[in-house]
């Protein structure tokens, strides 16, 4: 890992550490995610509830898709699969849940702890093929603080979107 993505990461436990609750650290880490690199236009983390990915955090235009069932999307394929999706060109793949016509590129990461899912990081791009291996890794670290984070706390995570007007407007989405 470079010396960015060390940065990237060490901002992150910063964050989480500083987190009071599951829904702080959730929004703390959505965005750092956005703010790491230009190209993120749509950064969220869903949590699993039941057999539905619901959406805890995003930044970026609001996403129709607020409830996800795991067998639709690349998200659903990426929970039930229990491995990150890299998609370079969304409109290609079947599984994508259209959301804008901006939108060109998805990665999604599985959040895991004990062997079960938790839950995902989804990100879009308005750029083709807009995920690098180190974007990937960046992400999968990323994933692994968060799920231990979001582990220690029990019950439901609270749904919240709550993003500046400015940050929602500035991206693309796409599940």
């Amino acid at each position: 890992m470079g010396a960015e993505a060390i940065l990237f990461i060490e901002t992150l436990k910063e964050g989480l550490r500083a987190s009071s609750s599951s829904t702080e650290g959730i929004r703390r880490t959505v965005e750092a995610i956005r703010a790491s690199n230009p190209l993120y236009h749509w950064t969220g983390v869903y949590l699993l509830e039941g057999s539905e990915l619901v959406l805890a955090h995003e930044i970026g235009k609001p996403t129709p898709h607020r409830r996800i069932p795991l067998d639709r999307g690349i998200c659903g394929a990426a929970a039930r699969e229990g491995v990150t999706i890299v998609v370079d060109d969304v409109h290609a793949d079947p599984r994508y849940l259209a959301c804008t016509l901006e939108t060109r590129s998805e990665i999604v990461v599985p959040l895991k702890a004990g062997g079960r899912i938790l839950g995902e990081i989804d990100i879009d791009s308005d750029r083709h093929a807009a995920f690098t291996p180190e974007d990937r890794e960046r992400i999968e670290a990323a994933a692994a603080l968060l799920s231990g984070f979001i582990s220690r706390f029990s019950g439901p995570v609270p749904q919240t979107s709550a993003a500046p007007p400015r940050a929602r407007a500035a991206g693309g989405e796409g599940r």
